[in-house]
This record gives C-alpha cells, sequence and structure tokens, in this order.
C-alpha cells in the first residue's frame, strides 16, 4: 500500500501542528517497512528540514511549488486539483492542517487539532477562519477518518460539526520514538 501523507506544516517548526505532525510521520515510518510513503509537501519560499523527515528506503519526498494560498483556492474552494497530480497513484491520504485536496481514487483521513475557528474565532485572522472552516467542510464530506488529537477535539468534533463518533479517533502526541 502507498500512503500519502501532507507534511506542508513541517515547514513551521517548533509549533504545535508541526511536532504533533513530525513525531508522528516518524513513528509511522519506523514500524511500518511493509508500505510505501509519500511525504508531500507545497511552499513557495518556506525551507523543509529534511531532518524532520524519516529516512527510510519506502520513504520518498514530493514538492510542490505551489503557494499555500493557491493551494487554499484550488483545493479548499474549488476543490479541483486531486493529490495524485503530485505524488502519484496512492491508497490513503493524510491531511493536515490548512488544505483538503480532493483524492482521485485515494481514501482520505485527516488531522484535527481543534476547532478554535468556532469556538473562539475572534482569536484568528479572517482568513485563518474561513480557510479552515472551508477544509472542515470537505472533511465532514470525504474523510473517512479523522484523527484528533484529545478527547475534547473529539467531543468538538462531534458536538459542533456533527461528526459520527466512529469516525473520530483519538491520537495523542507523542515527541519521542
Amino acid at each position: 500500500m502507498t500512503i500519502g501523507i501532507d507534511v506542508s506544516q513541517l515547514i513551521y517548526r517548533h509549533t504545535g501542528v508541526a511536532n504533533y505532525l513530525k513525531y508522528l510521520v516518524k513513528a509511522l515510518v519506523s514500524k511500518d517497512a511493509e508500505n510505501n510513503y509519500v511525504l508531500f509537501y507545497s511552499s513557495l519560499r518556506g525551507k523543509l528540514n529534511l531532518d524532520d523527515l524519516p529516512q527510510s528506503a519506502n520513504v520518498r519526498v514530493v514538492k510542490s511549488f505551489l503557494p499555500p494560498t493557491a493551494l487554499d483556492f484550488l483545493w479548499n474552494k474549488l476543490h479541483i486539483l486531486p493529490i495524485e497530480t503530485f505524488t502519484g497513484s496512492i491508497d490513503v491520504f493524510l491531511s493536515s492542517d490548512w488544505t483538503e485536496p480532493p483524492v482521485r481514487k485515494a481514501k482520505k483521513i485527516t488531522i484535527l487539532y481543534d476547532l478554535v475557528v468556532y469556538k473562539y474565532p475572534e482569536e484568528l485572522t479572517p482568513l485563518i477562519v474561513q480557510t479552515q472552516k472551508k477544509k472542515l467542510e470537505w472533511v465532514k464530506k470525504e474523510s473517512l477518518a479523522i484523527l484528533c488529537i484529545s478527547e475534547a477535539t473529539k467531543r468538538d468534533a462531534h458536538e459542533l460539526l456533527g461528526i459520527a463518533r466512529e469516525r473520530l479517533h483519538v491520537i495523542y502526541p507523542g515527541f519521542t520514538l
């Protein structure tokens, strides 16, 4: 099986989202020699520290030079240009924080860190609120599973977004291997 993962948020090193994603990906790859991984990231100017990615024969890194604002427009708003355009054929795609790409055939999973855009929108810029809400609309429609970082996030996803509990799974942050 080939698993695609959006690791774009690793560009923003030392944030909670980047740390969660970094250690999740490293743990997956270190424990799984059977599957292949395609780690996708997109940035116009940001630089990904390749030391943050697992080094393994079953890992391939794919970079797109499209800026996050372009992908927000293409993926969150128009919902065009499937992720497989960049990654090639994949069986599963794990999205993370900013955009929710369409897929051709892959099963979709996403990570949900919090629902601040619904609970405390006044604490965020209007662009962040708009982008996150649009992404979450696609998550609700298309993701088979949603990985929540806490029981509180899981509860919020069910109560605020109406996502069935069976689709919500808690995977706590881990910061060591």
